[in-house]
């Protein structure tokens, strides 16, 4: 059994929240990859819009959501939330257990929402053509269907491993008008030089963006979009937690421990930073947790410091917990986690204990997605399948300890194109 918690149309947040204004210790700034000065609005400009760029460098509180993206938000927003009974029961844990079901958007996922907002401000600029990157493909699938929804032409340079995992997410962004490439490829620089090395490289989330900048920056009318790491794109996803925020108050309770899957921290930040509000302004004590993986474990056993965003060191330097932005991360299926490195928000706040990290090896994220199936009827995406065996680790522990805690967890995305990865797991093909 389960019970969700729906808001209605009107619910709809009419603003993102900008956790950096009420950060105590503010992130370092960004630096230019050339000058090793700090970024400026002018700086990022050429990569990216710019109202985009002025919420990358904002530290107001709240930041208005356009009209024309709360209308495409009513699509699917506000997503539920759910109480899962069914897997508290078969854990037979005291704890609570809730997640919030970003699952039923259009293209499955919280990408979502940042992607609307990102082609609308491109298309209020006079941008034509956006060029990215994907890993797993939920966030070029969402691109793809804000692109279009806009008008925009998009091309997307999709990490190589999943490219061939998973053919279907090309066939949905294909459908959206999106041109793909594999990447590495051999029609960038970056690309080439690469594949020079190692002609049979896998390719990595790094490797993407390094290629869809350099396009980017050489085409007239284009812009570049990214769909993680970044604060513009943290800010967009806010709406989750804010209207998590609203559905705890409807089931009379609070989270004590907030979940999330972790790759580079969209949907992460995107559900644990309004709630997080709570602790910096009023002390609310709080426990927020970021799953990721074994095979890419940037914030248990990557080190604090300036780093590139890409592979090819062509994006401003960032202040984060990276493992290099050379590090090949292995094969696995969760494809939208395989990133060198940490956001700036969350790195900051992992460096002063407000934010704690778990690394979970991919045959229990496979578990743990299997048991949510059976008992909450949804195959989620192998990314959420971590917050998931994260959330199922929690909850023992509240039964060893006897303790009805209530945990909060976002549902990131659902797994249903991602089948061929469950057929290996069940054949014992996984490592």
């Amino acid at each position: 059994m389960t019970k969700k918690f729906l808001l209605s149309e009107n619910d709809i947040p009419r603003q993102w929240y900008n956790i950096v204004a009420d950060m105590k210790t503010k992130p370092l700034p960004m630096l230019h990859p050339g000058t090793k000065q700090p970024l400026t609005v002018s700086d990022l400009e050429p990569i990216f819009a710019r109202e985009l760029c002025i919420q990358e460098l904002s530290q107001e509180r709240y930041i208005d959501i356009p009209d024309a993206v709360r209308e495409v938000y009513k699509i699917y927003r506000p997503t539920p939330l759910v109480r899962a009974f069914g897997l508290e029961k078969a854990l037979d844990t005291p704890a609570h257990i809730y997640f919030k079901n970003e699952s039923v958007s259009p293209v499955g996922s919280h990408k979502l929402n940042s992607a609307i907002a990102q082609a609308y401000y491109n298309k209020e600029q006079g941008i034509r053509h956006l060029i990215t990157e994907t890993g797993a493909g939920q966030w070029g699938t969402a691109l793809s269907f804000a692109s279009h929804y806009f008008g925009l032409t998009l091309k997307v340079y999709m990490v190589k491993v999943s490219f061939e995992q998973k053919p279907y997410r090309k066939a949905i962004m294909n459908t959206w008008g999106a041109e793909v490439l594999p990447s590495p490829s051999d029609t960038t620089n970056a690309g080439r030089k690469i594949l020079e090395k190692n002609p049979v490289a896998s390719g990595s989330l790094g490797t993407a963006i390094s290629e869809a900048i350099e396009v980017a920056i050489s085409q007239p009318d284009s812009r570049y979009a990214l769909g993680s790491v970044l604060n513009h794109v943290v800010l967009h996803q806010t709406i989750i937690g804010l209207e998590a925020e609203k559905q705890m108050e409807m089931a009379g309770a609070f989270p004590d421990i907030i979940i999330g899957c972790f790759g580079g921290g969209s949907n992460f930040s995107g559900i644990a930073f309004p709630f997080l509000r709570h602790q910096l302004t009023k002390g609310t004590p709080l426990r927020i947790i970021a799953a990721e993986p074994s095979s890419c474990p940037k914030l248990t056993r990557g080190e604090f410091q300036y780093d590139f965003g890409d592979e090819a060191g062509m994006t401003p330097l960032l202040p984060m917990f990276t493992l290099g932005h050379t590090f090949q991360p292995a094969d696995i299926h969760a494809g939208g986690l395989r990133y060198h490195g940490a956001g700036t928000l969350v790195s900051q706040l992992k460096r002063d204990n407000l934010v704690e990290a778990q690394n979970i090896p991919q045959l229990e994220t496979f578990e743990a997605a299997t048991l949510f199936a059976k008992t909450e009827g949804i195959v989620p995406a192998p990314e959420s399948a971590h917050a998931i065996a994260s959330t199922i680790r929690e909850a023992r522990i509240a039964k060893e300890e006897g303790s009805a805690k209530t945990i909060l967890f976002n549902l990131s995305g659902h797994g249903i194109m991602d089948l061929a990865a469950y057929a290996q797991y069940y054949a014992g093909e996984l490592n």
